[in-house]
């Protein structure tokens, strides 16, 4: 916590005491050249486990419950759990947008001047997004069996595509319970030790998280600058409230009616998850951390954490459903698009659908959002707008997403507690 503030209070004092054209090509060196590999030794320390780690949970979770329809069991509540608090997210950006109206009134030479300074990332992402259009049916099908099912699932590991992991986790997981006990129980036993292996090196990495943190953000805050925040402030704080509005009144609320909890006690407890998750900006970076926090120190079991967290790392996207709605509008009202109310009842469904194939690495939202924009008629490379802004609101969305997660296996252990309990 401490660095994530000084990070703060540093790259803002950089920003003020470096002005000028020969000042930011200063502040610029000492984020790319120091702050920024400092950074990365701890993100890339995170993502070397993920794979091992979700791999050996999801395995070990599954193997772990013994009865298949227990899985099936958890399965769906998940998924419903996910379903309905995306939609919640979805609903509370697109109220709170259509209440404040921060686009309303937005200065067209603001918008002129941020549409020039990230014009050409905008276009990057619209190409990412015109590549991997599907024009006939047969490739629509064929794009959806490789999110699930590809060939290769070495390939799409090495891609960092989760899904397909997952999936064959759940697979091999299952297989293992139709095993002889001897054998499933020696296999599972590498996997336990895989996964601590996994988890002592995310210790390793903890070490520097003060360090890299305060980098982190440094970066992140000397980069954009005071006067960009300044020109998008009302749509950064309304996003930002919307964020803590789900983080401190939503999420409480499920803790405290369906898994039982005390709401703060159990935040309190996460903190670390947060504070990983704000500053990576990565679900799957952060998943480590949760795994390791939720067992540790939430009290939830291996078996539901191994299987609900790595889901929800890929599929449990509230912060960025929220912000999808959020978006949309607000680029909306700036171009002087109205959406009638089943226009924006559809960007509620987009929102979750296109939340859920989000990739849980920083700006993995993006090019689905331009594709949601489209299908409602509001400009897509008016995305530039806000894309000064995107990583500092990425930090926040990410620190939704996980919380999410946590929530989410908090309740799922209770209720596989009492059913344990009722035999």
């Amino acid at each position: 916590m401490f660095g994530l503030v000084a990070g703060v209070v540093v790259g803002a004092l950089a920003n003020i005491l470096f002005p000028g054209p020969e000042g930011r090509r200063t502040v610029a060196f000492l984020a790319d050249a120091v702050a920024h590999p400092i950074g990365q030794v701890f993100l890339r320390l995170l993502f070397f486990v993920v794979v091992p780690l979700v791999f050996a949970s999801i395995t070990v979770g599954v193997a772990g419950l013994g009865d298949l329809r227990r899985v099936g069991r958890m399965g769906a509540r998940t998924l419903l759990f996910f379903l309905l608090t995306m939609a919640v997210s979805s609903v509370l950006g697109l109220t709170l947008v259509n209440l404040f109206q921060p686009g309303s009134g937005f200065d067209p030479e603001v918008r002129a001047g941020l549409m020039a300074s990230f014009g050409g990332e905008a276009a990057k992402i619209q190409g990412f997004v015109d590549s991997n259009k599907t024009p006939t049916t047969l490739a629509t099908a064929n794009m959806y069996l490789d999110m699930f099912l590809p060939r290769n699932v070495l390939d799409a590991v090495v891609r960092m595509q989760m899904l397909p992991m997952i999936v064959f986790a759940l697979l091999f997981g299952a297989a293992l319970t139709l095993l002889p006990d001897e054998r499933r129980k020696s296999m599972v036993a590498w996997f336990e030790t895989l996964g601590e292996a996994m988890v002592t090196i995310v210790g390793f990495a903890m070490k520097i998280a003060p360090y890299a943190v305060f980098c982190l953000i440094f970066s992140v805050v000397a980069r954009f600058g005071l006067d960009l925040l300044e020109k998008l402030a009302f749509y950064v704080v309304l996003v930002m409230g919307a964020y803590l509005i789900q983080i401190f009144v939503i999420y409480p609320i499920l803790l405290k009616v369906l898994a039982r909890r005390r709401p703060f006690e159990f935040l309190k407890k996460a903190t670390p998850i947060m504070v990983t998750a704000f500053s990576t900006s990565s679900s799957n970076a952060t998943l480590p951390t949760t795994i390791r926090i939720s067992e540790r120190d939430l009290g939830i079991r291996p078996a539901v954490a191994g299987f609900v967290l790595p889901l929800g790392a890929t599929m449990n996207m509230n912060g960025t459903a929220l912000f999808e709605g959020v978006l949309v509008l607000f680029v909306a009202q700036i171009f002087g698009v109205e959406l009638a109310l089943q226009q924006q009842m559809f960007v509620l469904m987009m929102c979750v659908f296109s939340a859920i194939g989000a990739a849980g690495v920083p700006g993995g939202a993006l090019p689905l959002i331009m594709v949601v924009m489209a299908q409602v008629g509001v400009p897509p490379d008016g995305i530039a707008i806000v894309l000064g802004v995107d990583r500092l609101l990425d930090m926040g969305r990410t620190v939704v997403n996980v919380i999410g997660d946590v929530v989410c296996a908090a309740w799922i252990d209770k209720a596989e507690r009492a059913a344990d309990a009722a035999g």
